[in-house]
């Protein structure tokens, strides 16, 4: 059964999920130099993890089977997009690691989502930002002279504080959403 909404829904989480990449990938080429931390962060560090949330309410609100739509057309448009706007290296790594990453949320969250209402998003958000993390870097910056591993880990710092931050809005936004049992549970 499609609710009304859904193809609303579903274009928001794709522009949503597109732009926040686009963002990242831009972004992740500056180092943020406010309080001396160029050494140890990027500003994209602050846009990606956005998409773990479009990705957990795309999840509740939509289903697995669309959610990977999402992440499919969301790849997308972010794919063609970054290869004008960002190098083709970083093109290459965000490709990478979000299809990994975003894939393995998905399938996390839709395996929890029976539970307390934050472990799905805690959890898969936890796990598939580690995978992101380690295949971005790696790949976009891996045999260079950048403090490419101390990026790294600070990114996945800043991105696991930002999946326990998300719970908050998160919540608030679920208990606003049609309700999920109508949707078919799984792919």
């Amino acid at each position: 059964m499609l609710l009304k909404s859904e193809p609303r829904a579903f274009a928001l989480a794709v522009f949503a999920m597109g732009a926040t990449v686009l963002a990242a990938n831009i972004l992740v080429q500056y180092p943020f130099w406010p309080f001396g931390l160029q050494d140890y962060l990027t500003f994209g560090a602050f846009t990606y993890p956005f998409t773990f949330l479009v990705n957990d309410l795309s999840n509740r609100r939509l289903g697995l089977k669309r959610t990977r739509r999402v992440i499919f057309v969301g790849f997308a448009l972010a794919v063609v997009l970054s290869a004008v706007l960002a190098t083709p290296r970083i093109a290459f790594a965000s490709a990478t690691a979000f299809l990994a990453a975003q894939m393995l949320d998905a399938s996390l969250f839709d395996r929890l989502r029976r539970r307390a209402w934050w472990l799905p998003p805690l959890a898969s958000g936890v796990i598939s930002a580690a995978v992101d993390t380690a295949l971005f870097f790696s790949l976009a910056f891996g045999g260079t002279d950048l403090p490419w591993t101390n990026w790294a880990v600070t990114d996945y710092l800043v991105k696991l504080a930002m999946v326990g931050f998300f719970l908050f809005p998160y919540r608030w936004l679920i208990a606003r959403m049609p309700a999920f049992s109508a949707l078919p549970q799984s792919a």
